[in-house]
């Protein structure tokens, strides 16, 4: 894995932002920017309905891609690295995201892995790709260990954090509604 920093793929009338890039065979991991914001948008439409309505668009058409924009502006990418883009290297085409957020659930001291790709992406090992990327930085940056939590109908996040050596703590968040949501672990 090489990790660097990069100030290249810069919107115009974006500020300059310095930052670590993370790099794949395939993939590019980058930090946000407001022009992801389609995406990011088109990535809440095709979220499956079983997730909770709130991490989906609502009947307003909320979140809006002027709202994402802004989200993107204000974006603290903590835990280290924190959500990056995913682009495919080739193309520039953004994928989807990839990376660390707080954790929600567990130990305060364990970021959660979190990834979501567009449709068109999946079953061609990207997700599994970039998140081997990740918990290499997170490793160099002195993680012991990662959660991640998933719902239990979603086998393919399930197949990935598998590949990726994460196991089933037995920790289970009980949703009649969405399907319980399983609190996984790895050791880095």
């Amino acid at each position: 894995m090489d990790s660097a920093l990069h100030t290249s793929h810069m919107d115009p009338g974006e500020a300059p932002q310095t930052g670590v890039v993370l790099e794949s065979e395939r993939l590019v991991l980058r930090r946000w920017r407001t022009t992801d914001a389609a995406t990011h948008r088109r990535l809440w439409l095709e979220r499956d309905p079983r997730v909770p309505s709130r991490r989906r668009v609502d009947s307003d058409g909320r979140p809006t891609v002027s709202e994402l924009e802004d989200w993107a502006r204000h974006y603290d990418a903590e835990p280290a690295p924190g959500l990056l883009i995913v682009e495919h290297k080739g193309s520039a085409a953004v994928l989807g995201y990839c990376g660390l957020i707080p954790n929600s659930r567990g130990r305060r001291d364990e970021p959660e892995l979190a990834f979501e790709f567009l449709r068109a992406f999946w079953n061609q090992g990207f997700a599994t790709e970039a998140a081997r990327v990740v918990l290499d930085r997170a490793r160099e940056l002195g993680y012991r260990h990662l959660a991640s939590t998933v719902r239990d109908w979603n086998s393919a996040s399930l197949r990935v954090l598998d590949k990726l050596g994460f196991g089933d703590t037995g920790e289970t968040e009980e949703d009649e509604v969405h399907g319980d949501s399983l609190l996984l672990r790895t050791v880095l």
